[in-house]
């Protein structure tokens, strides 16, 4: 068993431990501020998912940026950084510019790390850290801990999430020549993020696109082999488009967070058939930490 499978194995407990931190903390965002989510990669779509989440419930304007990418000059309320290892170069940089004049919260999976001092204050996920270059456990839980916040019920999503890791994962998607991932909404993170694992994990080709985009150019690239995964119910009838190419069509009925656990155990699973390592993908780190500059 890879470190992979075990941390997505470990995400549902996490997740129902994550809200209870939630429930307990003052400084993630409350009603009516406005708000800046960044981070970087995975993060980056936890950060988008939620932001989405968040403006849509009428809760308060939420931007999200990839830190590398954050705009200077704009004003917020408060700023969330999500960070698993907490010494990630960018994230440190905009948490220090931010230092006097914007409150900032990070959620880290370690507290021996640049952010504790860096950020104003600190969420403690280090339940959810993770052996493993490639985020899973850590980059959900991080999401539930943030969709707790929002006054959401965790616990369906764990359940569900409990059936999904006991699901067998279908032969198609194994043997796809090309998977492309769709979501709307707070779903296009998770898209984003889905493919990002395939890639990571695997070395597949995987895209990723906003479900009303994909007629705009992307279905080109669908054929028989492939598969165009849609995160959330298909409410478009882009099923009826996609089978017109010979792509397989997957769309389940369930919260995208839930899905995307299927969505793991597939890059797992098809890593591991292709010889690969999941845990530890080329070229990557557990963290990217730049040189400073002269």
């Amino acid at each position: 068993m890879s470190f992979t499978s075990d941390e997505i194995a470990r995400q549902p407990d996490a997740w129902l431990r994550a809200a209870a931190v939630a429930a307990a903390c003052d400084h993630l965002p409350s009603p009516g501020e406005r708000v800046a989510v960044v981070g970087c990669g995975t993060s980056w779509f936890m950060a988008e998912a939620y932001a989405v989440l968040r403006e849509s419930r009428g809760l308060g304007e939420t931007d999200f940026f990839t830190a590398s990418e954050y705009p200077s000059g704009r004003s917020y309320d408060r700023v969330v950084a999500i960070t698993r290892s907490g010494t990630t170069t960018e994230v440190l940089d905009i948490l220090g510019r931010l230092r006097d004049t914007c409150p900032t919260t990070a959620l880290t999976a370690d507290l021996d790390t640049p952010v504790v001092a860096a950020a104003g204050h600190v969420v403690d996920l280090s339940f959810a850290d993770e052996r493993s270059v490639v985020q899973t456990l850590f980059a959900t839980t991080a999401l539930a801990a943030l969709r707790a916040s929002l006054g959401e019920d965790i616990e369906p999503l764990a359940s569900a999430a409990r059936s999904v890791l006991a699901e067998p994962l279908a032969e198609e998607w194994l043997a796809a020549e090309q998977i492309t991932f769709l979501g709307g909404g707070w779903a296009h993170g998770i898209a984003r993020e889905a493919g990002l694992k395939m890639r990571e994990s695997a070395q597949a080709w995987t895209e990723s696109y906003p479900s009303m985009e994909y007629r705009h150019g992307p279905i080109s690239i669908a054929a028989p082999g492939r598969v165009v995964w849609h995160f959330g119910e298909d409410g478009g009838d882009l099923a009826q488009d996609v089978a017109l190419t010979g792509a397989a069509f997957v769309d389940f009925p369930q919260d995208p967070q839930v899905d995307l656990v299927r969505v793991q155990r597939l890059a797992e699973a098809t890593a591991r058939r292709r010889g690969l390592d999941p845990d530890r993908p080329r070229s990557l780190t557990r963290s990217v930490v730049l040189e400073p500059r002269p």
